[in-house]
């Protein structure tokens, strides 16, 4: 490994990159529907020479290269329903079907395509320099991380069956902040936010405007429970633990002088603490109930959980390795503690499918200098220069720890 020089093995790459890049981000696809996305890297993982197949949604390449440990890095690649705002050349002009059936606009407004693109990075610098390396290395892409269906779906599919064991995990994620472009951030413990949203249905009995006597309001029934579930945090949580609940929707009515049957709630939540997450839910639901018995709700409301996401918490000893790895590469002047993130993800359900420890690590994605737009907004336009070749070299020297020569 002594002769083998990363990032002049990324570098050769440049140009490559950038098209993939840019062609990615030209051509975002929802969650769950990513057949373009899939086709494409399901071509260039054989081009690479990799052992490839479809699984659950995700493509998974398998390159075998002698005796050794086993590594996954892991990249996540749909895109979001969002309309692009970043004014780049390359900006997405995609339209595509949401899981409804309407036609919406769509954007890698999350950085997932820079995911994907220093995920193949790595996988070919590793086909390219086998004699850098012994053991096999997994090259994971899921789909659905934006509405936490796509770990799940591969590990249904059979995932821990149909490809080898791996020793350990890897992510990453690129991030506004703390860390400008150029720098990695890794944290141990719990790095990401576990959340869920609820769909909240509450009733009511509709009635003419003027007559609200004779009806049962649910407007105001949810409004009393939007403020009743602002209690949650402020007087039921330890004020040292992490919570956050927040309503994201309210619907209800059509008109103003119709006291309809029945609102809508769109609730969500995080917390870094399993406990206190079963905590949030169980409040929520208690208020909810006690709000619509003083009411007098001719129907019990309905509950929905969905989108739920796992804690992302880094096995310490295998951050270690990956930190030291970073600060070996990078320069410790480039590689710091990124925190807690209240972001959720669900990378976690691989490896905690195969009983292995994991590292996810933040990477910088924006100059100081820029201004910052957060992933999930229409401005969200990480800088490619150097953002792909860090992440790219980031995630060689995190698998390099384990299979290096």
């Amino acid at each position: 490994m002594s002769d083998f020089n990363i990032t002049q093995a990324v570098k050769k790459l440049d140009s490559w990159q950038e098209e993939t890049y840019k062609w990615l981000h030209q051509h975002p696809e929802l969650s769950m529907a990513e057949s373009e996305t899939r086709d494409f890297i399901y071509q260039q993982l054989q081009d690479f020479g990799y052992e490839t197949q479809e699984i659950g949604g995700g493509i998974v390449g398998v390159l075998q290269n002698g005796t050794g440990k086993t590594t996954l890095f892991r990249a996540d690649i749909d895109g979001l329903p969002v309309k692009e705002e970043t004014g780049l050349e390359y900006a997405s002009t995609t339209t595509r079907r949401d899981q409804d059936g309407n036609e919406v606009p769509a954007m890698h407004a999350c950085g997932h395509d820079v995911h994907i693109t220093a995920g193949l990075g790595a996988a070919r610098v590793l086909s390219e320099n086998r004699q850098a390396w012994s053991g096999t290395h997994i090259a994971l892409f899921q789909p659905g991380e934006e509405t936490a269906q796509g770990a799940k779906s591969m590990v249904d599919a059979g995932l821990v069956k149909k490809i080898p064991h791996p020793d350990v995990a890897f992510g990453q994620h690129v991030l506004t902040a703390p860390m400008p472009t150029g720098s990695v951030g890794t944290h141990v413990g719990a790095i990401l936010s576990t959340g869920a949203s609820l769909k909240i249905t509450v009733h009511g009995k509709g009635s003419h405007g003027s007559m609200p006597h004779m009806g049962v309001d649910p407007v105001v029934l949810a409004s009393a429970i939007v403020l009743r579930l602002q209690t949650i945090v402020s007087r039921e949580i330890d004020p040292f633990k992490m919570a956050v609940v927040t309503v994201g929707s309210l619907q209800a009515g059509s008109k103003s002088n119709i006291i309809p049957e029945r609102a809508t709630l769109l609730v969500n939540i995080r917390a870094y603490d399993l406990e206190v997450r079963e905590h949030l839910l169980a409040a929520i639901e208690r208020i909810v109930n006690a709000e619509c018995e003083v009411t007098g709700s001719p129907d019990p409301a309905e509950f929905e959980l969905y989108d739920s996401y796992p804690l992302t918490n880094n096995d310490a000893e295998t951050t270690k390795t990956v930190t030291d790895a970073f600060i070996a590469h990078f320069g410790s002047e480039r590689v710091g503690d990124c925190g807690d993130v209240p972001a959720s993800e669900d990378f976690s359900t691989i490896p905690d499918a195969f009983g292995i420890p994991y590292c996810y690590w933040g990477l910088g994605g924006f100059r100081e200098e820029d201004p910052k737009f957060p992933n999930h907004n229409p401005k969200f336009a990480p800088i490619m220069k150097p953002t792909l070749a860090t992440g790219t070299e980031a995630a060689l020297a995190a698998i390099l720890a384990w299979l290096g020569n």
